[in-house]
Formats: structure tokens, C-alpha cells, sequence
């Protein structure tokens, strides 16, 4: 089938919600949930600045820049849905944001150095990654509410989360000990730890619960774990600076973000194997974000200063545009699934 013919075929399929990406002769297709309206406000925190700016969606500029405390890098959505949380790890709390328009609604004080967070899948617990402190500290949640369960002190740079879907075991990467710790969240123990390549950073565990990914930051690869037996079973290389992790919504493929290579690569989750390369990125790509209707990806560049937006059908970079210094996380509500 030649090219032109498969953009016909795109055209007329996006009217069904469903979007195909042509990448190195493979065709993908994603069938994308069904989502009431655009999301209007991006929200990237600017790590170095301590701000966040907020980004027009429509003429892609930024409309302001807001102070949130020292060191904003991760956010997530709490369960109902309702509220943005931004971790502050120099600053030591959590803003709460309107994930709509970026608004402040308040924080929630004394989470101590909160570099990663996350809910476990049953939204039980809420764990915060101390990566300056060098600790993980585990709180029992309803949903704003969030009381102190066990801090629990692990070896050099706790990194990146990841959950079994029964919430059971988190998963930690330790950055600068080359590790992959399992914490049992029942007891907040350590239950297990193992070996990994160097410099260890986003985690992505595949669909069932099969394997676990990790962004090598410190080499070229994604590393693919057993977690079950402990065991790295393979190695998918995609590009210096193997960093984070954003599902393309099919259950069967994944983004990494490759920081030192400045590529953004596509993973197929049921073969092990690189499907191709997004290039001719700006420095430093990081986090990732996806529409609700499937077309754009929207990353960070941490070294550029800049947010970028790419077309998924033609894996082509569209538009940058600047922000502030550091740019970590990037948000809008609606957003495409991340299962």
C-alpha cells in the first residue's frame, strides 16, 4: 500500500475516532475512547523557575506564568478526577491545581520532599519518592487526605513509580545505586531489590502485568524486567538517555522519550521491539502527553526550555514553544487513556 493511499485511508478513518501511525513501514492502529471535547489549558512545570506556565491549546502561546513553590517536577490527577496535584520537592508540599484551567486551589503541606508521586490503583495508598532524601514515604489516602503510614529510607535517588494492578507491590528505581526496589504497600517493606543498568528512571508496567519497563537514563535501552523471578530478560535499545514512559492508548504500544539522543521512540509492548523514531527534536525530551482525540503528543524539553507538539499520524514536529527553565511535567484535561 504506498503512502498516499494510507493518508486517504487516515482521513477518512478519523471521523470514526480511530488514528494510524505510519512508522518505519508498520501501520498501528488505535481505537481511541470516546471523549467529550478538546482540553483548552496546558500545564508545564518549569522545574528550575518554580512556576508553571500556562499554554493556550488554540494558538499554542503562553498566557501566564505562575510561582508554585521550589522545584515543581511530577503531577498526577487524584482518583475522583477532580484536582491536579504538583509535587514541590525543594518547597516540600503539593499544589492543588483545577486540572482545566491550571488554577490554585491550594496545597497540602509537609509532604517531604515529594520528587515523584503516585496512587496505587485502588487509591488506598499514596506514595512519594524522596529523591534528595534518599527516602519513599508511604501514606494510606482518601483521596485528599493523606496520613503518614511509614518512611521508608532506600539507598541513592529514589526515582520513578510503578504499581501491580491489585496494588499490592510499588515498584521504585534508584538512580544513582543502579537499582529496582519492590515494596510491599500492606506492610511497607522491602520485599525484594535487584540490579539494573545505570542510571535507572521512568517505569511502565505492560499490559496484565507482564513485564516491567525501565528508561536506562545512564545508557541507550529500555530495560524489560521479570519482575515475578527478578530477572532482566531483554533490552530494547532506543537512544541515549532512555528516560520516561507514555502509552499510546492501545494496550499495545508505548513512547519513550530518549533525553540525550533527543528522540522520542515507539515501543510495541507484545514483541519487545522498537517500531521506530520520532527525530529532529529540540534537547532534552522528557514527559509526554496525548489529545483525547489521539493527534497530538505533547513533551518537554528540559534542555531546550521549550514544549513541543507532534503529529502522530506523520510523526513530525508541528510547533515549540518557549516556557521556562527545566520544563518537567506536562498536563491538560481531557487527555487520551493510559491504558
Amino acid at each position: 500500500m504506498q503512502k498516499s493511499n494510507l493518508y486517504r485511508r487516515f482521513i477518512a478513518l478519523t471521523s470514526f475516532g480511530i488514528a494510524f501511525i505510519f512508522f518505519q513501514n508498520h501501520v498501528v492502529f488505535a481505537q481511541l475512547p470516546a471523549q467529550t471535547g478538546l482540553p483548552k489549558v496546558a500545564i508545564v512545570l518549569n522545574s528550575a523557575d518554580a512556576s508553571i506556565s500556562l499554554v493556550d491549546m488554540a494558538s499554542h502561546k503562553v498566557t501566564k506564568t505562575i510561582p508554585v513553590g521550589k522545584e515543581p517536577h511530577h503531577l498526577m490527577m487524584t482518583p475522583d478526577q477532580k484536582t491536579l496535584l504538583v509535587a514541590n520537592a525543594a518547597g516540600n508540599d503539593v499544589v492543588l491545581l483545577n486540572p482545566i484551567t491550571g488554577d490554585a486551589e491550594g496545597r497540602i503541606a509537609k509532604i517531604i520532599d515529594p520528587y515523584q508521586i503516585g496512587y496505587s490503583p485502588n487509591h488506598r495508598w499514596f506514595v512519594a519518592n524522596g529523591n534528595r532524601l534518599n527516602r519513599v514515604d508511604i501514606y494510606t489516602a482518601d483521596g485528599l487526605d493523606l496520613k503518614l503510614a511509614k518512611s521508608i529510607h532506600l539507598a541513592k535517588t529514589p526515582s520513578h513509580i510503578a504499581f501491580t494492578s491489585d496494588s499490592r507491590i510499588a515498584f521504585i528505581t534508584l538512580q544513582d545505586s543502579n537499582e529496582l526496589v519492590a515494596i510491599d504497600l500492606e506492610s511497607q517493606t522491602v520485599i525484594w531489590r535487584m540490579p539494573t543498568g545505570k542510571v535507572p528512571a521512568g517505569l511502565w508496567m505492560t499490559p496484565g502485568d507482564q513485564y516491567l519497563f525501565i528508561g536506562i537514563t545512564g545508557s541507550d535501552y529500555v530495560e524489560v524486567v521479570d519482575w515475578k523471578n527478578q530477572r532482566e530478560i531483554k533490552r530494547i535499545p532506543t537512544g541515549n538517555g532512555a528516560h520516561n514512559f507514555r502509552p499510546l492508548g492501545d494496550k499495545k504500544h508505548v513512547f519513550v522519550s530518549n533525553r540525550v539522543a533527543s528522540t522520542i521512540s515507539l515501543v510495541n509492548m507484545q514483541t519487545l521491539e522498537k517500531v521506530g523514531d520520532i527525530n529532529g527534536l529540540p534537547s532534552g525530551p522528557d514527559d509526554m502527553e496525548i489529545t483525547p482525540d489521539g493527534k497530538n503528543l505533547w513533551v518537554t524539553f528540559r534542555f531546550a526550555k521549550k514544549i513541543g507538539i507532534i503529529d502522530i499520524p506523520t510523526m513530525k514536529l508541528i510547533d515549540v514553544i518557549p516556557v521556562g527553565k527545566s520544563p518537567h511535567g506536562v498536563f491538560f484535561y481531557p487527555r487520551a487513556s493510559w491504558e
